[in-house]
């Protein structure tokens, strides 16, 4: 499973194309995807993978199933607010963050406390204390990133 994460309410339609062609590439290579489950970069990401055949988990931040996309299969109203962050990003082999937010940051934040792999697309360059987080140009490079991660390992 991997997490798409990013704003519920980003303005920028390259910003959600590329969350939407991230969803499709992520579903087409066989990984279930799981999201905040509300708008914006969610939203987009979800509405890919299941264009694509994919299955699309939201953990929402509230107490109401109703809350999730549209394109949600599974849906987890988790009634934890913000810290359904640390679900999303807990429940990930690894995070693709798409677009840039301060809720987007605390998951990017969590993933690499967790030892998740993150990488960043159309995002804030994150210096750590001992690296940086990687940054991709397009979806096509977040997956080319993914999987050369997963065969290091």
């Amino acid at each position: 499973m991997i997490a798409v994460v990013g704003p519920g309410d980003p303005t920028d339609p390259i910003v959600l194309a590329a969350a939407e062609q991230v969803g499709v590439l992520l579903a087409e290579a066989g990984h279930q995807v799981v999201t905040g489950g509300l708008g914006g970069v969610m939203a987009a990401a979800s509405r890919g993978a299941k264009s694509a055949g994919g299955i699309v988990v939201a953990m929402l931040p509230g107490d109401d199933p109703s809350a999730a996309n549209e394109f949600a299969d599974v849906v987890v109203a988790t009634g934890l607010g913000q810290g359904r962050n640390v679900l999303v990003v807990r429940s990930a082999d690894a995070v693709i963050a798409v677009g840039g937010s301060w809720g987007t940051l605390s998951e990017v934040a969590v993933a690499r406390r967790l030892g998740r792999p993150v990488v960043w697309l159309h995002g804030w360059a994150v210096d750590g204390p001992t690296d940086r987080v990687p940054t991709a140009d397009t979806p096509e490079a977040a997956l080319h990133w993914l999987t050369a991660t997963f065969s290091a390992e």
